[in-house]
């Protein structure tokens, strides 16, 4: 058997999450089906991260067996090839040795959250963005979101449903960004840490936004977050704005061997 990692871009619109599920599609289901198309009886591909319903990613990154030794640009040509028409693509492949695991060998997960700050509904970028209609305070979210940076226990930002085995978490980056673009103001939130608890980026964006808007205060989040309390926590920011943009590893993986780069 030989090992690929297989760097994966995705509109998670049409998709119920990353994870196979019974009967509703998903990510998952869709790269292995096309898997399946090179090979019989090829095993699960595993993930670095298990993205949620409508969530996007960037640079998703997953790894798979197969019983081939393919090129790495031919296995990610046949592949994009069998997953069309599917916002699926792979925009990389690279050969990994066995000891490689797409979740626990990942040192860092990367997500951004965009949100288009218009009072116009979104057109080209619906179901991409969260469009907040009403005028955002960068510089106060960004003042909330520096109390993240750190270890800190996040209970009030993790769903009822997480099955991490503890709520403490290290973020090493939590920024905002504002962008014109043609579309108007787009302000992205940009948070990097070695593993995130489940809707905890989501969890935040809520209640940043809460800042933005001045229901809250700077203080008024850090409360929050020292309430290590979830009925304390604003409104979870909806998933189409969400994007797992890059996952790090001790080495770089892609040498651009299996690359569509031109």
């Amino acid at each position: 058997m030989a090992k690929y990692a297989l760097k994966i871009e995705y509109d998670g619109k049409p998709f119920k999450g990353w994870q196979r599920q019974a009967d509703q599609p998903s990510v998952q289901q869709t790269i292995e089906e096309a898997l399946g198309k090179l090979e019989k009886n090829v095993p699960s591909i595993v993930t670095a991260g298990r993205t949620d319903t409508g969530v996007h990613a960037l640079g998703q990154v997953a790894h798979c067996e197969m019983q081939k030794d393919w090129k790495p640009f031919r296995l990610s040509e046949a592949l994009n090839f069998h997953l069309k028409p599917n916002p699926v693509s792979i925009l990389d492949v690279a050969r990994v040795d066995d000891e490689f695991s797409a979740r626990f060998s990942a040192q860092e997960r990367q997500y951004i959250y965009r949100i288009l700050n218009r009072r116009a509904p979104a057109t080209f970028h619906r179901g991409q963005v969260w469009r907040v209609p009403y005028f955002l305070d960068v510089d106060a979210m960004q003042e909330a979101a520096d109390h993240l940076i750190g270890t800190h226990d996040f209970t009030t930002f993790r769903s009822t449903m997480c099955q991490a085995s503890s709520p403490v978490k290290t973020i090493d980056e939590a920024r905002f960004e504002i962008h014109d673009t043609l579309e108007g103001r787009e302000v992205q939130f940009h948070c990097r840490a070695r593993s995130f608890l489940h809707n905890q980026i989501r969890s935040l964006i809520g209640s940043l936004e809460r800042v933005g808007s001045g229901n809250w205060t700077p203080d008024d989040f850090k409360d929050v977050l020292d309430a290590m309390d979830r009925q304390a926590c604003g409104p979870v920011a909806p998933p189409q704005g969400l994007y797992l943009s890059k996952v790090r590893y001790a080495e770089d993986v892609f040498t651009g061997e299996g690359s569509h780069v031109i």
